[in-house]
Formats: structure tokens, C-alpha cells, sequence
């Protein structure tokens, strides 16, 4: 700060100090932690008179953003606490707060509480919000607890409420943000009140100290501004106005004081003396001279008055110690202050207009500075944080970037980021988006639990299972099985094993590779309804039951919602323990709550450092964190604005080999998502890398890197398709534990997404639409022991094609050859191609995929998805049918050569997994999707290598 003393400054004749003759209380509108603590402060208290300080957002961000002034705070909170950026910036206010109330209490003491304050304002954010502005000046009055404190509240019309019912409630308010007498007239109304209800209750009201900021300068430079625009174009009252100039903002404050005269002389004003009540100053604010032309202490000598305040920005307290005319200028010329208002209506200036203006403005300004102190603030913590933090940059061609950019323009001025953490639906569709929200909660509330899970991990450990099977699908299974891929065996620990599949052979594969007297079952499934979990229980635990010679609930444990019944069937079978999960979280959302914490922690993860590295992602895309340091929010923004402005909708997802498997889970969340309404974003997981020239422009990479264990081919690859101009977005995790923070990271980065699409992401009608489907075959087969007939279009050797009628008129017939020719021939660009195998996901398998899609990718230069049913059903299903009408579809099925029967059914799983196929393409068809059906008849492993051959020589 640049406030100096001369020499003999605090001798008579120092104008600053010798303001309290004319009953006037100059405070500095200006904070510094430094300041404070090398005594500076002080020394105006002692040789200037200072009786009060003020602060905001502006003051604070020039404090905390630059210097090293609280580096050392900084590092001390963040060693010890996980914190957004909004909080870490209230304990350092608050600490600069304290110490200022210290420095000022002796004011406090000496003046019985009439001056010695220091101000700190509620969030600007809150200024249109009464009960919010309410709870956080109550929130900030407790942490802060001095005595000497006032609590700043705008005085909006939602202000002024909020004002009255703190006051009432004993706490001292700084008014602010006041420019018109109407507005004032409020706010002395509802001091006067809130003091009456308090009185009423018998409760002191002698202790509560309340002042008004009005805003001057601001005024004028409004006003003559448009004195100054009507002069030049040669109005024909140009004398008239020239003359107002500097005037308007002066005589408007002297007509406020006015109004303070008349209150504090009533009957009613007496009545609250009596009692003690202290009255509620005007207190001059934004008192610098902006206009040069003008003196620059102006706001500060025209405005001397009794019981009045005025804080003064440093430059101008320099400038009225050295200069400054001492007379009681207030109430000089009162007449004159009415008839220049009366002027400048009859001119058209538009006072009233003007300071309703002033009012958005001031509140918009405060919220930019609000923004601009809580990014300067999340810079500090990121810097100290390191690699504690996922990193994110993203390489983007100008015009996506000029497009995102405007995206997170609009939340940052919209607050949309705050809308959604308020669960305001309103963000999306505004309709039931509110009731999927809770996952914005949830590692907080089982960090508040994680005892519970870290018991139970200890209790699996203790009881020697050496295996953790997990049946489920979709968002019951995918976090899970990222879990179990990433971290393998955790010494000490069970191995974790997820089987989301009815095919009979996976089924079975997954049986031989467990002991099942030494295998604890986890049953996962949020509705309990669900086929594919409820049949799979039903068969280990009569496998189970088997190989124990006893019931086998003791082995058995269910992750579902309160209520449903997978609960029932739990309790029933007499299972080890039933973990509930949170009904206003969707399934795809779920991994950071029971549904991926109990498999986790029976996996022996360290559950507690898991939820700790996901809440750093939690507090990094909090509320308090600007769009221009919130990561999650830039990639919502960025995937958003590519789908919607440049057909770039195929998000392309590579991921270190470590940690590869965070693909699958991608999958579901971006697809489930966002798949609806003819729109959405269309992952496309695990396509090995090409050149940038296989590529159309309808993609976005998506790199998610391990620091420490970086693949070299993907590095080439990345830096290949940067250096060609693709949208890459990178995101380094330095430790495997990290995913958590991914996790949080996309889910948040996908709800944004929504957003921009303007679809509701937590809804997945199309998934029903299978289920409906596959649950009329399964009953069909329960009254007829069979499936429906089915007639193919044609047969090929050891193939059967199947497909609507019009996708078979459009195929026309011949051999394998021409009908897939025929089918691959339908794309085009900016497309996609999408191999549905319903068979078992193998190595083999898997392989075998691969290369097909590689090569349809490579030939064909379109997005390749590469799925196995039917896992992907609960996952990219969605996307296929309810999304853009971009995919050209393949579904691959097969005779199994081993059936499973389903215990207490007349389905088998073989029935199932054929009824889930049958369904899903009959709803593809239905929504008049490029859909063909190969049915391979024989060997699989033969049938799928001719079948290759033969895709290879279509396209």
C-alpha cells in the first residue's frame, strides 16, 4: 500500500485525523496481510485517527494472488485439509480478518463500539439469493467471532430481507452496493425493523453496529459520462449539463444524509436510542476521483458530516492527509443538492435508471473480481499441490477453442458451475435432473463412513477368502473391474474378479477360475431387478451351496439400493452383509460410492487414500472454483462445444497401459449419458492408434497418461495428431490411485457436456427399450420352451444374416461377401462402425476384434466401437440407439457350444444371452438403424476367422 506519514502528520492540523471533529469516522479501504502484521495498520490507527477497515474481493485478489505474503499459510492448510479454492481463500480471509480486528479492537473499546470495525463480505455470488445471503453471514459471523466485525451484504432487493433478519438475530451488517435514496430509504427501513423485532424478543440491541455504503464517484462518472456524450453531439441543453457535471452524485448522497436526519429525529428512532440501538451510518463509498479533471480528494471534503463514515481508498487517504479542507461540507447547500437532482430529471440524465444500472453492474463487477480473487487463489494451490493434482491441457484447433471458450464464458457468467452444484435443473432440461444429483456428495459422505468399509476390508482379510467375485453389469460392474484391471492382487487380499456377462462359456470360465469355498460373492445391482445380476446369483449360490455341503449366505454379499429386492433376496438367503447405495445416484455415476468402494475394499484397497485422491478432484470442479481453473468443467466445455458446433462427437479414448481399463468405464458414462434425443458423444474405446490420416474430422482424443509409466508408441502417436491439428485433451495422473480423481473428473466433465448438448445426462431411456424387448422373448420361452422363429434373409456357408426389412432390401442378397460389401458400403463420413460380438470376451476374442475393427477403421476411415454383448448394453447400447443416427451396426451371435442352466428358471443362460441379442437388434432396428445380424454356425473360433477373411476382402 502506498499510504505514507509526513513528518508531523499526526499533529493538529492532520485533515485525516481531525475528521472525528466533524464527526466523521475516516476508514481505509484496503487490506494486506504484510500491512497488517508489520504494524503499518497500527501506525494510521495512532498518527491518522483510523477508525475502521473495509475490504472486498478486488482488495483481496491483489493480496493473495501476487507476492509471497501467504505462501506460507498456503502450504501449512493444504498439508493438513483437502480444500477448494473458496475455502482455502476463507481461511486466509479470515485469518487477515482476525488479525485486523485485533490491530482495530482498541477503536472497538475506546468508541463503545461505535467505530474499530473491519468488513468482510458474503459472496457476491449470493446477492439476488435472501436465505443463502442470510446463512452465510451467520456462517462467516461465527468463524470469524470478534466482536468488532461487520459482515457485508449487498443491498439488492434479496439483500435487504437478509439484512433485517441477521440484524434482528444480533449481527452488525455493512450495507453495500447502495447508489439510489430509494434503496437507502429500504435499508434503513429494514435496520430499524430487525432492531424492533430484536427489542421485541427482550434481547440487547446495544451491542449490533450497522452502516450504509453509498456509492458516490461511480455516480458521476455515469452521469457525466453521458453530460460528456450529449455534449459533443451538440445537445441543445449542453450549458444546462456541462453544468451538473460532478454534482449528481454529491447532491444525491447529501439528500441520503437528508433522509438519516429526518429517521434519527422520529419517535420511533428515539424509542430504540432509549434502548441502546446505535444508529445505522451513511458510510461514503467508492470515494476516489476517477474523473482527473477533478480535485482527488472531491468525494472525501464534500462529504463531511456528523455520524457519517467514509472509507477511503489509499491514494485518496495520501491525498487528504496532504490536502485535504476540513468543514461540515454535508450540509452545506442543501437546497441546492434538491434542485440539481431536479435538474438532472428535467435533463433526462435518468438518475433512477442509472443506479439501477449501477446496481447489476456493481454486483456483476464484484462477482468478476470474486472470480478473478478465487482463481488467483486456486493458481496458489494447484502450484503447491504438484502432481498431487491430475493435470489437464488440451491442444485444440483455434476455431473449438474460440467455441469452448465461449462455453465457459457463458457458465462464468450465468454461474451455471454454482447452478449445478446447488442441483438447480435449470443447467440441463429442468426437469428431474435434480434427483440424479447426489454423486456431487458422495465422497464426502463416505468419507464420513469409511471406517465401515475399512472394517469390513479387515474382516475379509481376516476370514481367508481367496477370491472376490463380483456379479453385476454396467455401472454395478465397469468401476469395479477399472478397480480390479488397475491394481491386480493387493498383497494379503483376495483377488477381485467382475463377471458381467450371460454368455454360458464366460459364465463358466469365471466358475473354474475361483475356489467357491474360498470366494466371497458380490451381488451388486442398485434396482435389484435387474436380469443378468439376479440370474448370476442364482447360479454360484447354488454352485456355492454345492461345494460348501451348507447354505452359503455367509459367502454371499449384496451392494444394492434401500428397498429393493436384491434387499429382499439378501435377507432371505441369509447374506454376510447388505451395503446400500444411494438412490439419487444413476449406476454409471456410482463407482465412488458402495457400488466400487466394497468390492474395492474387500480387493484390499486402500479405500480411505482412494476417497481422499478423488475429493481433490471434488474440490478442484467445487462451486468456488472459477471456469478458468476448473479442468473438469473446461472438458465438458470442450466436448460439448465439438459435438454440437464442428459434427466432432466421437470421443476417442487412449489410456496407458497401467490403467487402460478406465476405457470401459468410460464408455458407459459418456454414452449413457449423453446417447439420447438423436445427439450425444460416441466413445470410442481401445482402437489402437493410427496415423493421423485414418482419421475423419469428427473425433476427439482423449489421452489419459500415467506419468510414470507412459507408453511409447502412444506418446508418438499423440504427438503425431497434435502436431496434425486433432483435438487431443491429455490428462496426466502421476499415481495409479489417481483414477478416483479421473473418476469424479469425467462424471463432472459429462454432466457439463449434457449441458451443452441440452439433453438430460442421467437419464437412459433406450436401455429400457432392450430390456422391454429381451424380457418379451425371455417369457416367451418360459410358456413355449423356445424363442420365437426367426427366419434369416440368407445364408453363407456356416453364416445365417438376419435383419429387418428394410435394411434386407437395402443389402439385397448373394454370399457373405456381397451382403457385408453391401452393409459396409453404407458408410460414410462421419460415421461409425460398430462390432457387437455376443460371444465370450477372451484374450482370443479380444484379439480378434482388434484387427477386424483396426481394419474397418483403416479401410474405411471412420470411428470403430468394439463391443462385447451383453456387457455393452447397460453401457454404449444407449448411445447406439437413442444417439445420432451415425452407426452402422454388425451384431455378431453364435451357437454356444455349452449351455448353463439358471436355477429355479426354464431359461438357460445360452436362451438369455440369445433373447438379449435378438432384442437389441430388433430395437436398432425399430429406430431405423444401418443394423445387420451374422449368426455363426459351428466353431466359433473358425467361424470367426472366416468371418474376418470376409469383412477384410468387403471393404
Amino acid at each position: 500500500m502506498d499510504v505514507e506519514q509526513k513528518q508531523g502528520a499526526a499533529t493538529s492540523g492532520n485533515p485525516l485525523r481531525d475528521l472525528s471533529k466533524f464527526g466523521q469516522s475516516p476508514w481505509l479501504d484496503f487490506i494486506q496481510r504484510s500491512y497488517t502484521a508489520d504494524g503499518s495498520l497500527k501506525k494510521l490507527v495512532d498518527e491518522d485517527g483510523l477508525r475502521g477497515v473495509t475490504s472486498n474481493p478486488a482488495i483481496f485478489e491483489k493480496a493473495m494472488g501476487y507476492g509471497t505474503d501467504y505462501d506460507a499459510q498456503i502450504k501449512d492448510l493444504l498439508a493438513k485439509e483437502i480444500l477448494s479454492p473458496g475455502e482455502l481463500y476463507e481461511k486466509l480471509a479470515i485469518t487477515d480478518i482476525k488479525a485486523t480486528a485485533k490491530v482495530m479492537h482498541p477503536v472497538f473499546v475506546q468508541t463503545k463500539g461505535l467505530d474499530g470495525y473491519v468488513s468482510l463480505e458474503v459472496s457476491p455470488y449470493l446477492a439476488f439469493d435472501t436465505k443463502a445471503t442470510a446463512d452465510e453471514a451467520r456462517r462467516l459471523w461465527a468463524a470469524v467471532s470478534e466482536e468488532n466485525l461487520m459482515i457485508k451484504i449487498p443491498g439488492t432487493p434479496e439483500g435487504v430481507p437478509a439484512f433485517q433478519e441477521v440484524t434482528s438475530e444480533g449481527i452488525s451488517v455493512n450495507v453495500t452496493l447502495l447508489f439510489s435514496l430509494e434503496a437507502y430509504k429500504n435499508v434503513l427501513e429494514a435496520y430499524i425493523k430487525g432492531l424492533e423485532i430484536r427489542h421485541a424478543a427482550g434481547k440487547d440491541i446495544s451491542k449490533i453496529a450497522s452502516v450504509a455504503s453509498f456509492f458516490v464517484s461511480r455516480i458521476d462518472g455515469k452521469i457525466d459520462g453521458a453530460i460528456d456524450r450529449r455534449v459533443k453531439e451538440g445537445d441543445k441543453d449542453a450549458e444546462a449539463l456541462k453544468a451538473l457535471r460532478g454534482k449528481v452524485a454529491i447532491a444525491n448522497a447529501k439528500v441520503a444524509y437528508q433522509h438519516y436526519l429526518e429517521v434519527t429525529a422520529s419517535e420511533r428512532w428515539k424509542k430504540l436510542a432509549a434502548a441502546g440501538a446505535q444508529p445505522q451510518r451513511l458510510l461514503w463509498a467508492s470515494t476516489g476521483t476517477k474523473d482527473k479533471t477533478f480535485s482527488d480528494v472531491l468525494y472525501v471534503d464534500e462529504l463531511i458530516g456528523e455520524d457519517t463514515v467514509n472509507t477511503i481508498p489509499p491514494a485518496t487517504f495520501d491525498a487528504f492527509r496532504d490536502h485535504g479542507k476540513l468543514r461540515a461540507s454535508l450540509t452545506e447547500n442543501v437546497e441546492d443538492a434538491f434542485k440539481v437532482l431536479e435538474q438532472q430529471a428535467k435533463l433526462g440524465l435518468d438518475l433512477d435508471g442509472v443506479t439501477k444500472t449501477l446496481v447489476t453492474e456493481g454486483c456483476a463487477s464484484f462477482c468478476d473480481a470474486f472470480d478473478q480473487l478465487l482463481g488467483a487463489v486456486a493458481n496458489k494451490q494447484a502450484t503447491f499441490l504438484g502432481s498431487k493434482l491430475i493435470e489437464q491441457k488440451a491442444d485444440l484447433p483455434a476455431d473449438l477453442k474460440a467455441a469452448s471458450d465461449a462455453v465457459l464464458e457463458d457458465w462464468r457468467k450465468t454461474g451455471k458451475g454454482r447452478k449445478l452444484w446447488a442441483k438447480d435443473a435449470s443447467v440441463w432440461t429442468g426437469g428431474d435432473e435434480a434427483s440424479w444429483l447426489k454423486w456431487l456428495d458422495i465422497v464426502d459422505e463416505r468419507l464420513a463412513h469409511v471406517a465401515e468399509l475399512e472394517a469390513f476390508a479387515s474382516e475379509v482379510k481376516a476370514k481367508g477368502f481367496s477370491d472376490v467375485l463380483l456379479l453385476g453389469m454396467g455401472g454395478s460392474s465397469l468401476g469395479p473391474e477399472v478397480i480390479a484391471e488397475t491394481f491386480g492382487q493387493i498383497a494379503g487380499f483376495p483377488k477381485l474378479h467382475v463377471l458381467d456377462s450371460t454368455d454360458p462359456q464366460q459364465v463358466k470360465t469365471f466358475e473354474n477360475a475361483v475356489d467357491l469355498k474360498k470366494t466371497l460373492f458380490i451381488v451388486s445391482s442398485k434396482s435389484g431387478g435387474t436380469l443378468e445380476p439376479n440370474i448370476l446369483k442364482a447360479y454360484f449360490f447354488a454352485a456355492a451351496e454345492k461345494a460348501l455341503g451348507s447354505a452359503p449366505g455367509a459367502h454371499f454379499v449384496a451392494v444394492t439400493d434401500p428397498g429393493s429386492h436384491m434387499e429382499q433376496v439378501a435377507k432371505g438367503d441369509g447374506f454376510w452383509k447388505i451395503f446400500y447405495g444411494e438412490k439419487q445416484i444413476g449406476g454409471r455415476f456410482s463407482v465412488l460410492s458402495n457400488f466400487g468402494l466394497v468390492p474395492a475394499a474387500a480387493a484390499g484397497l486402500n479405500v480411505r487414500a482412494f476417497l481422499e485422491s478423488a475429493l481433490r478432484s471434488v474440490k478442484g470442479a467445487s462451486a468456488s472454483t472459477p471456469p478458468a481453473q476448473n479442468t473438469a468443467l473446461q472438458l465438458g466445455a470442450i466436448l460439448g462445444a465439438a459435438a454440437t458446433k464442428f459434427g466432432r462427437d466421437k470421443v476417442t479414448i487412449i489410456a496407458s497401459p497401467a490403467i487402460y481399463d478406465l476405457g470401459a468405464w468410460l464408455e458407459q458414462l459418456l454414452a449413457e449419458s449423453t446417447g439420447k434425443k438423436g445427439t450425444g458423444l460416441i466413445p470410442i474405446d481401445d482402437e489402437t492408434l493410427g496415423a493421423p490420416g485414418v482419421y475423419g474430422k469428427d473425433r476427439v482424443f482423449a489421452y489419459l497418461r500415467l506419468t510414470d509409466a507412459p507408453c511409447p508408441n502412444q506418446e508418438k502417436a499423440i504427438a503425431a495428431l497434435v502436431a496434425a491439428g486433432e483435438p487431443v485433451v491429455t490428462i496426466d495422473l502421476a499415481d495409479k490411485l489417481d483414477i478416483a480423481q479421473a473418476f469424479f473428473h469425467w462424471e463432472y466433465a459429462t454432466a457439463v457436456a449434457g449441458s451443452v448438448l441440452a439433453i438430460d445426462p442421467f437419464d437412459q431411456p433406450d436401455v429400457e427399450f432392450s430390456k422391454i424387448e429381451t424380457k418379451k422373448l425371455t417369457t416367451a420361452f418360459n410358456e413355449t420352451g423356445k424363442l420365437p422363429a426367426e427366419t434369416p434373409f440368407a445364408t453363407s456357408g456356416a453364416f445365417a444374416f438376419f435383419a429387418d426389412d428394410t435394411n434386407a432390401k437395402a443389402l439385397g442378397g448373394g454370399d457373405a461377401l456381397a451382403i457385408l460389401k453391401a452393409h459396409f458400403g453404407r458408410v460414410k463420413a462421419g460415421d461409425y462402425v460398430g462390432v457387437l460380438a455376443y460371444v465370450e470376451r477372451d484374450l482370443k476374442t479380444r484379439e480378434w476384434i482388434q484387427n477386424v475393427r483396426l481394419n474397418l477403421r483403416d479401410q474405411l476411415k471412420v470411428a470403430t466401437a468394439a463391443e462385447f454383448g451383453p456387457r455393452f448394453l447397460h453401457s454404449t447400447g444407449q448411445a447406439y440407439k437413442g444417439g445420432p443416427d451415425s452407426g452402422v451396426f454388425l451384431q455378431i451371435t453364435a451357437d454356444d457350444h455349452a449351455d448353463l442352466a439358471v436355477p429355479g428358471e426354464r431359461f438357460t443362460f445360452s436362451v438369455v444371452k440369445a433373447a438379449q441379442a435378438r432384442g437389441d437388434f430388433d430395437v436398432l432396428s425399430e429406430r431405423g438403424r444401418r443394423a445387420l445380424r451374422v449368426h455363426i454356425k459351428g466353431p466359433l473360433e473358425a467361424g470367426l476367422a472366416e468371418l474376418a477373411t470376409v469383412i477384410k476382402k468387403a471393404v
